[in-house]
C-alpha cells in the first residue's frame, strides 16, 4: 500500500483535520489508552535546521505512544555534512525507521524526501514555505479555547512574508466558514501577492494594516510571529524590522475579553513578559498541545487503529 504523507496542510481534507483534532482530544481525556499504541515502531527526526519545541514535541508524542526515536538534531551531525544528498539520507533511513519528521531550511526538500522514501514523511518545516504540523496544533488550540473554527477574526501579526506558520494557517483556516483575517506587517513583510490572490479567488476578506492595536477590539485571536533573523540576506534591514511590534497590556486595552493569544514559540521581544500572566495567554498551551496533535498525526500515518 502507497505510504500517505504530510507535506502541505492541504494534504488532509477539512473532514480528516477534525477528525484529528476529535482524536488528541481524546487522547488529552485519555492518555493511558493510548500510552502502547505504537509499542514497536520507530520515529526518524532528520531535523536539517534548528529547533527546540518542534523536534522535542515529535519525540515526545512518539515516546508517549511506546515507540521509540532516533535521528539528529543539525546539519552538521549527519552525512549531509559529508556531502550526502537529501535522496540517499532518506533511502537509507527510511530502512531504520517507520516514520520520518524531517525539518530543512529549503523549500521542497519534504517532496524530493517523499519520492525517495519507504515510509510516511512528516514535514516539519520546509523554509519560509509550510510548518504543517504547527498549524494543527494551532488548529487543536483555537478549537479547544474558542469552541470552534468557523465565525472567527484572527490577527495575523509580525513576519507574514517569511512566517510559514502563517502561510500555513492561513491555508486551514481559509476552509471553515466566516472567517476574516487582519494582516498586520510593516511593508516590506507583507503576505505574498500569490496568497492575497488564493484569499481574493476564494472570497475570503482580509484587511492589511501596519497598526497592530487598529483592529484590536474585533479580534477572536491574535496570532503573534516573530522577525526571523535567520529569512534574512541583509543584517541592517532585520535589526530595523525585529522589534516592530512588541504586544504588551497596554495594547491589550481594547482587546475582548474572550480574545486569545497564540505564539509558534521561540518568542523573542515581541510578545513582552508581562502579557505572560495574561488569562488571554495561550501560547504555552498552544505548545503542549503540538505533542497530542502529533500523536493523532502519527498514529494516522501509521494506520495504527
Amino acid at each position: 500500500m502507497k505510504n500517505r504523507h504530510l507535506i502541505d496542510i492541504k494534504d488532509f481534507s477539512k473532514k480528516e483535520i477534525d477528525d484529528l483534532i476529535k482524536v488528541a482530544n481524546d487522547i488529552i481525556d485519555n492518555r493511558d489508552k493510548y500510552s502502547h499504541k505504537c509499542d514497536g515502531k520507530i520515529l526518524a527526526t532528520l531535523f536539517f535546521e534548528p529547533s527546540t519545541r518542534t523536534r522535542l514535541s515529535f519525540e515526545s508524542a512518539m515516546l508517549r505512544l511506546g515507540g521509540k526515536v532516533l535521528g539528529f538534531s543539525e546539519a552538521s551531525s549527519s552525512s549531509t555534512a559529508k556531502g550526502e544528498t537529501l535522496s540517499d539520507t532518506i533511502r537509507v533511513v527510511g530502512g531504520y525507521a517507520d516514520i520520518i519528521a524531517m525539518r530543512h531550511p529549503k523549500e521542497g526538500a519534504p517532496t524530493v524526501a517523499i519520492k525517495n522514501s519507504i515510509v510516511p514523511i512528516i514535514n516539519a518545516g520546509d523554509g519560509g514555505h509550510n510548518h504543517p504540523t504547527q498549524t494543527l496544533t494551532d488548529l487543536l488550540t483555537i478549537s479547544r479555547e474558542k469552541g470552534r473554527l468557523d465565525n472567527l477574526t484572527i490577527g495575523l501579526c509580525g513576519d507574514l512574508k517569511f512566517g510559514r506558520t502563517v502561510h500555513s494557517l492561513i491555508t486551514a483556516m481559509s476552509r471553515y466558514k466566516n472567517i476574516t483575517f487582519i494582516l498586520i506587517s510593516p511593508n516590506e513583510l507583507k503576505l505574498p501577492d500569490y496568497m492575497k490572490e488564493e484569499l481574493e479567488k476564494n472570497k475570503i476578506k482580509y484587511i492589511e494594516t501596519t497598526n497592530i492595536e487598529k483592529y484590536m477590539n474585533e479580534l477572536d485571536v491574535l496570532y503573534m510571529t516573530r522577525v526571523q533573523k535567520e529569512r534574512f540576506f541583509n543584517e541592517e534591514d532585520y535589526l530595523r524590522l525585529k522589534d516592530y511590534y512588541i504586544l504588551t497590556k497596554d495594547k491589550l486595552k481594547t482587546a475582548q475579553k474572550n480574545l486569545i493569544i497564540l505564539h509558534p514559540l521561540p518568542r523573542v521581544t515581541e510578545i513582552a513578559k508581562e502579557v505572560d500572566d495574561d488569562k488571554r495567554a495561550k501560547y504555552f498551551e498552544q505548545a503542549y498541545n503540538g505533542v497530542y496533535i502529533r500523536m493523532a498525526l502519527i498514529l494516522n500515518l501509521l494506520e495504527v487503529k
